[in-house]
Order: C-alpha cells, then structure tokens, then sequence
C-alpha cells in the first residue's frame, strides 16, 4: 500500500443469513435431529467494493436505508468481519457507530468517559489530559456524575461524539451521529469534524444529511443495494444520487422532468395481433428533447416480471455539436423466438454520459408474450429466452 492511502478496499462484500435464529440449546438441539431444517436465505449487504482513500480525505459515503452504507463503516471498524476481500488500514483508527457504543448504562458520565476512552485506545493519562474539553465540548458537565442510563439519547451522542473528537485519530469513522442533537451541537460536530479535516486526519462520514455532506466533504461515495454506484468528488456524487433517487414527474402515464419529456412508447407485433414468442415486435418511442449542446444517449432495459434483466441495450442518438432541441423518435425491433411466454417491462434510461443521467424512466411499458406451441410442445417452460435451436445429431461409436 502507498505510503499516503489511509485505506483500500479490495473486492469486499459481506454476506448475511436470513432466517430463523438458531436456538443452541439442548432441548432444541434434542427435538431439532427429528425436524427437517428451516431454509436459510443468503443476503449479501455488500458486494464488489473497491476503493482507495488517501490520508486527509473526508469521504461522505451516501445512499437510501439499506444501502450497505452502515455495513461498510462496521467492517471498516473491524467490528464485523467481511465475507470476502481484503481491507488495508494505515493509522489509528476512530469509530462512532451508534449512539452510546461503548457506554456502560449503571456507570456515571465521567466513568464512561474513562471506559470509552480506553475502548478507543487513548490512555488513562490521555482521558485525564484531556477530560475537561472533553466534557466542555458534550455540554453535559452539570450531569457528569449521573448514571448514563438517565441520559438523553442527545446527551449520549454528544458525551460520545466528544469522546471520540479528542482522540486525535488519524482515522474517523462517523456513522449519522449529527440526527441526534440539536443545531447547535450539530454546528460544533461539524466545526471540529472541519478541524480534523483540516489538520490532515481522514473521515468517513455517512449521513443523510446531503448539506453536511456537501459543506464538509471533499470526495463522496454513493451505495446502492450494497454496490458502489458512484466514486468521485462530493459534489458529483451528491449530484448522481439525486438523479439515481429522484424518480421523474409522469404525464398522463408517461414521464418528464426539466431535460426530457416521453410523449408516446408503443409496441407492435410483426405478425400477429397479439406478441407470441415465435411473432417478434417492434417498439417505437417519441419524446421531447428540452436542451440542446448535449450528449444523448438512450438505452432500453427490459425486465421479467421478476426483475432478470432481459437486456440493457442503447445507441448514440446525437453528439454535442449536433444535439437540437425537439421531438425524436426512435424505434427497436426485438426478433421472433427471443422471448419466452410472460410479463415484461421496459426501462428507458437518457444520458450524456455513464454518470450524467438525464433520467431513468422505470416501467414506461408493459407486454404480455403469449403462450403458443412450438415444435409440438405449449408447456410453460422457465427462462426468459426460448430461442428456436437446431440440432444436429451424431453417432460416434459403441
């Protein structure tokens, strides 16, 4: 690893198991040999993560609940350990995860500070050292000597917030502590996360806080299903995820936004009244193009009813110098024994390049590919294909 990377990340996922808990002890042990097993489904949290960090970057890594964002920060941690890849960290590291982590209930605020210091990896004469502005910078000296089980969750995260602020880390791992607090504290958070940055210390921060993302960042990161959807500055990340999340106005059925309007998507069999899967169709579109001097690109993604990609396919439409505002029309054929019988439907996706989407159109179109004998077989078979295969037959030898 270079000497100034803070962190790299190679082919990282992490995979959990969705099920019943198993209980370990003897009874069920006992009457489990005679009970068939509960099915256990794999869900993997995160998967093909890459990416290089170098020292002083402040990282906002941003995306929906669910987006694998919490995850990446826990392996990061080290609290969990990933299923697979490998992760490289130079310096020491500082997590704030969850409000109070670390934080014994029956203790008193200048116990726990103590106790969580330690955690942290400062030494008793580090927490001493630093104790006061410790406790200056939480605003909750009057309860110091109060169980934190009395505590407000505010009062938590802000002792903790600052416990883990004096470190002096060289790495810092924030997990969405500024949704707990109020304006005030939250401006201080921000006012020393801005210190630390400053002064050359790397922080990821993940919040749903775009503002604070955009004010304190300086690269960004966007998670989507546990994947890296984007990697790059803050601002065009930020920028990315709102046109990733952002789903366009519909006009009577159809969709638009400042950039395009889709006036018309229809589909039509080449032979048949009804799509059958030996007829093939063609699908045509026309929509407004509300800008000119722009790179367009369009490409068409079509889904089974249990979202398999069937294809994602797309062409140029025009380059910059000729882009002009206007009503297009474009058109696709898909050919005959492609599709095999079911419920599809079409994605439309516009862009100027692979990250400046113009808009993501989600189920412009529906179809239903009928059923129908071929080759003196109508049964419903699987797969999203049924192609119409030659074969050819030889004997070799006995």
């Amino acid at each position: 690893m270079k000497e100034n990377t803070s962190i790299r990340v190679s082919d990282l996922g992490k995979r959990y198991s969705i099920g019943k808990q198993k209980d370990t002890s003897l009874r069920s042990t006992l009457t489990g040999i005679f009970k068939p097993s509960s099915k256990v489904d794999q869900f993997w949290a995160l998967k093909n993560i890459n990416f290089e960090i170098n020292k002083g970057d402040v990282v906002g890594i941003i995306g929906k609940n669910g987006a694998g964002k919490s995850t990446l920060l826990k392996v990061l941690s080290q609290i969990t350990k990933p299923t697979t890849g490998k992760i490289e960290i130079n310096g020491r590291v500082a997590s704030l995860l969850e409000v109070g982590t670390g934080f014994h209930p029956e203790l008193t605020g200048r116990e726990n500070v103590y106790l969580n210091g330690t955690i942290l990896g400062m030494t008793r004469q580090e927490v001493k050292d630093k104790f006061d502005q410790i406790v200056a910078f939480s605003g909750v000296g009057k309860f110091i000597d109060t169980p934190v089980k009395n505590y407000s969750s505010g009062m938590y995260v802000r002792l903790a917030f600052s416990v883990a602020a004096h470190l002096e880390p060289e790495i810092l791992i924030i997990d969405e502590v500024l949704a707990v607090g109020d304006a005030e504290f939250q401006r201080k958070c921000l006012g020393k996360m801005g210190d630390a940055a400053r002064e050359g210390i790397t922080i990821l921060f993940v919040s749903h806080n775009i503002a604070a993302v955009k004010e304190l960042c300086t690269k960004g990161i966007v998670l989507k299903s546990g994947e890296i959807q984007y990697s790059g500055s803050q601002l065009e990340a930020i920028d990315f995820y709102h046109k990733i999340n952002t789903p366009p106005k519909k006009t009577n059925g159809l969709f638009t936004n400042e950039l395009i309007e889709i006036k018309s998507f229809e589909t039509k069999s080449n032979t048949l009244t009804a799509i059958s899967i030996s007829s093939g169709f063609t699908f045509s579109m026309d929509f407004l193009h509300k800008t000119e001097n722009k790179n367009l690109a369009l490409t068409f993604e079509l889904r089974s009813k249990d979202e398999v990609i069937v294809f994602h396919h797309g062409t140029w439409l025009c380059e910059e110098n000729d882009s002009k505002k206007g009503i297009y029309s474009i058109s696709g054929d898909v050919p005959a024994n492609f599709l095999n019988a079911g419920h599809y439907s079409f994605n439309v996706i516009f862009a100027s390049s692979l990250h400046d989407v113009f808009m993501n159109a989600e189920g412009v179109h529906t179809i239903e590919v009928e059923n129908e004998t071929l080759a003196g077989n109508n049964t419903i078979l699987p797969g999203v294909t049924r192609p119409m295969i030659n074969y050819s037959t030889e004997f070799k030898e006995q």
